[in-house]
């Protein structure tokens, strides 16, 4: 355990047990926050938590086409991303003043870790000469959606941030992961010798059939 791994604090290990998934209490529009409290389904912080929620969903299949292709790295960092989500949907659920001081959360750690582990893999890489387009591979794709996910989630935790105060790490979080996203894109590329699909803007229809 190194120094900043000894400073962060111990959560609690969830207790609960999920013996049937259904419960009725959601059939007139309504649901419960970590509280207690009912709130409508399509309030913003069910919006934040639940974008969170479907980017965790979209993560996990990624990281089984690293298994897949043999990018073992990268399905790690998944992992523990995904924890971290959940983490994250965690305090989303609950309001401010609901918050134990031992519930699970994002820490600034969080974010300083996906910053360490961009500038490594960017090592990698030869730089950009044009942007790129989502594909060559699977994996490639499955990251890009994840992206842009991620970049609605955070842009919904914005907009849930100005309407009451939530953990700002939440969105520095959610900031960097969709960075992180798009360089582990071009990782994944580059250690499945997959070409990257550069923008070409003239590949436009209207620029084809004017040429022609």
């Amino acid at each position: 355990m190194n120094i900043s791994e000894a400073n962060q604090p111990e959560f609690n290990e969830p207790r609960l047990a999920i013996n049937r998934v259904y419960t009725r209490r959601g059939d007139t529009g309504q649901t419960s926050l970590v509280g207690g409290q009912r709130v409508p389904k399509d309030s913003l912080r069910l919006e934040a938590y639940g974008t969170v929620d479907e980017l965790n969903s979209f993560v996990g299949m990624a990281r089984q086409s690293c298994v897949e292709s043999n990018t073992q790295r990268l399905a790690d960092i998944l992992h523990r991303v995904q924890h971290e989500l959940f983490n994250a949907g965690s305090i989303l659920a609950t309001l401010p003043e609901d918050v134990h001081p031992k519930q699970a959360r994002i820490m600034p750690e969080d974010a300083a870790q996906l910053e360490r582990e961009m500038d490594l893999m960017n090592e990698d890489l030869a730089p950009l000469r044009s942007f790129v387009l989502p594909g060559g591979s699977r994996l490639n794709a499955e990251l890009h959606v994840c992206r842009t996910i991620c970049r609605r989630a955070e842009r919904i935790c914005v907009g849930l941030d100005r309407e009451t105060p939530i953990d700002p790490a939440i969105i520095t979080y959610l900031n960097r992961l969709s960075d992180a996203f798009f360089v582990w894109s071009r990782w994944a590329s580059h250690q499945t010798q997959t070409a990257e699909v550069l923008w070409e803007p003239n590949l436009a229809a209207s620029r084809l059939t004017h040429s022609s």
